[in-house]
Formats: C-alpha cells, structure tokens, sequence
C-alpha cells in the first residue's frame, strides 16, 4: 500500500530534535552550576528564569517534534492512495478517477492542496460522468521532482500523465484558485479534445499588478524568511496541536476526510514554496492565452460582499474585494460562450463553503456540452445563486 502523503525529509525533524537537546543539555549543566558562581543575587535570578524558559522551549520542541513525526509515519502506513500512480518522465503521479461517461472531467486542485481538496464534490459528480482528480509533482501522492513549478510546466506534466492513464479526451478542466492559471496554459497548449473550461474562483495572470500600490504591496510575494517559519512550524507539529490534524470538514467520506485532515499536518513546504515563487512566471506565461472561440466556460466566483474574518473589513479588504470581482468578470471575455455565477456567501475556498452549487451547476454544463440538456440561453450573464 502506498504511503498517504509524501511525507516532510526525515532530516529536518532529526536536526531540530538534535539542536533542541543539545541546548536543553547545556542549559541544564549551567542552571546546576548557577548556584555556585559569585554571581549577585539579581542576575543568578534572572538567569534562571531565562535558562528555565530555554529549557521550557526545547523539551517542548522535542516532544511535539517526535510526536509529529510518529504520527506522521503512522498515517502513512495507514492510508493509501486511491486511485493509481503512472510513471511520468520517471516520476510518479497520482490520479484518482470515478465514475464513467464522458467527457472526462480533470480536477486541478489549487496552490498547496492534494486531490482531496474535491473530496466535497467529486464523488456526488461522479453521478454525472468521469472525474479524475490528480496530485500535482509534491503533492498528495506524487513524488516531487526537480525544474521549475509554473504554469508551463504543470500543464506539461498533467498533460502527460493523462496521456499515460489512457485518458485521451474529451475533457472538460476545473480548476479552482491558482489552477485557473494551469488549466489555461493547458487549453492554450493542448486544444485537443477539450470541451469546456470550469473556473472556480480561478486566479488571473498578473493579478498582482491591479489595484492601488498600497494592495500590491498586500499581495506581493511573501518573503523567504515566512518559508522558513513555516517549514519549522510543521515539523515541530504546530497545525497538529491547533487540532488541524483532527478536524475533519462535513461533507468528507470519512476516510477522505481523515486523510484530507492529516494533509494539513504534513505539507512538502518547500514544493509548495516552489509552485508560490512561480506564481508570476506563470502570469508571464498566460497573459495571452484565450480567448478560445465559443469553448464552454463556466465560472464560479466567490461574495464580493464575504470578507475574510469577523470584524469590519478594512479599507484594503473593500479595494481587493472590487479588484478581484473585477478580473472574475473579465474572465467571461475568454470564450463567447461563458457565464459566471457568483457563490452566494461563500469566500475563496468555494469547494469548501459551497460544495453544493458546484454540484448542482457542473453536471448540468456537463449533460449541456453532451446535448443532455438545453443549451443556455444568457451567454455573457453573471448570476448570483
């Protein structure tokens, strides 16, 4: 059976546990020899309560960091894949497929995410046809490997992996957040045999640059010091004792849901890090794809009116909200047969929050490409259900 995730390098968890202990030793040996150096009572005081402090830290680093990597190889051992792993180019990839009929329908799960991240949708569209959801080189169940991670290259892979798995076409592509980018640069590279284009709350090619200078320097690359940060937090296992580990989201089979829980407490960072530092290279690489004649083209966009967290949105938050309805909007201009609809309620993580719009609304446009159902009749319409 293979491993559930591609599991964090053995190395860094030894290090950090290696470094802890060797400062908790020596910090040990010097609150022991404290009592008996001439120094003033204020200062023996005050360096206790730092040492005792150091110790604090590093016996805590120590236990959540075999405990993170315990359970972490346990999970491993516990679930498999589930679907098939294919060679590409002497690396394996996962796809996952359910479900007969065509077209096909290939999942692109966005930045950081495995094939789970449609375990709210892809077994009730199933019903309606093929779907094949697939980890990205990294992610999930596919082994990493070494290049660049932008659009180009992505494409290149999926590409080839459906080739391998026998899945010829017809095709329809969904992907959600930075995916739309992918599944861009696919149809532009690989016209063949795709059908139509689902975007949910796609990212646009150079979305960094719209907006006042104060929102680009918002959402500006994060710098490289936050990689690090990051990468330390989950191998000290901080998203397992949030319960991040734990939480399974309504809507999961449980076994998906379970695996889909253990991902969030043990992410490659570095190959996430990869694909997020590639971001604009592949703006570069899609600011001319499209538009694609009368190709099918569904877009799901998230509330202008959601704003993230509880309080009142910020002045940024307002121009951001605008800016991104805006470049949704545009995306209708990719083909004379498009139309959007905006998730009521929802935020960004729209096979999260709405689940069931995608549900409803995917396997009517699947039975439409089919000539199952009417054709639309508001190409062009952006609605809100």
């Amino acid at each position: 059976m293979e491993g559930l995730l591609n599991p964090t390098p053995i190395a860094l968890p030894v290090l950090i546990v290696l470094v802890a202990l060797f400062v908790l030793t020596l910090s040990i040996r010097r609150l022991r020899r404290l009592s008996r150096l001439p120094h003033r009572k204020w200062r023996r005081v005050t360096e206790r309560l730092v040492l005792s402090v150091v110790i604090l830290v590093c016996a805590a680093a120590t236990l959540t960091t075999v405990y993170n990597t315990i359970a972490v190889r346990y999970y491993e051992s516990t679930y498999g894949a589930p679907g098939k792993l294919y060679d590409v180019a002497g690396y394996r990839m996962h796809l996952y497929c359910t479900g007969e009929g065509a077209p096909t329908l290939v999942l692109e799960a966005g930045l950081g995410d495995s094939a789970l991240g449609w375990g709210k949708v892809q077994r009730e569209l199933s019903k309606t046809t093929r779907v094949c959801s697939y980890d990205r080189a990294g992610m999930g169940w596919s082994e990493p490997r070494p290049g660049p991670r932008d659009a180009d290259q992505i494409a290149i892979q999926l590409h080839a992996l459906l080739q391998e798995a026998g899945v010829t076409g017809p095709i329809v592509l969904m992907g959600f957040s930075a995916a739309g980018l992918y599944i861009r640069d696919y149809a532009s590279h690989y016209p063949q045999n795709l059908v139509g284009l689902i975007f949910v709350d796609g990212s646009t090619p150079l979305q960094w640059e719209h907006g006042s200078p104060e929102l680009r320097r918002e959402l500006d690359i994060i710098p490289t010091y936050e990689y690090y940060i990051l990468s330390a937090a989950w191998v000290l296992g901080v998203p397992r004792l949030m319960g991040l580990c734990s939480k399974v989201e309504a809507g999961f089979e449980e076994r998906a849901g379970r695996m889909e829980a253990e991902g969030n407490c043990d992410r490659l960072v570095g190959e996430i890090w990869r694909e997020f530092k590639g971001a604009r290279q592949s703006g570069d690489e899609t600011i001319h794809t499209g538009p694609y004649a009368d190709l099918p083209i569904l877009i799901f966009s998230q509330d202008p009116q959601k704003y993230p967290g509880s309080g009142t949105p910020s002045r940024l938050d307002v121009e951001g909200s605008v800016v991104w309805n805006q470049m949704q909007e545009d995306l209708k201009k990719l083909s004379t047969h498009s139309r959007r609809i905006i998730a009521r309620g929802s935020g960004h993580v729209i096979p999260f929050e709405r689940a069931d719009l995608l549900n409803k609304e995917v396997p009517v446009f699947v039975r439409q490409i089919r000539n199952e159902a009417p054709q639309p009749t508001d190409y062009g319409s952006t609605k809100t259900e």
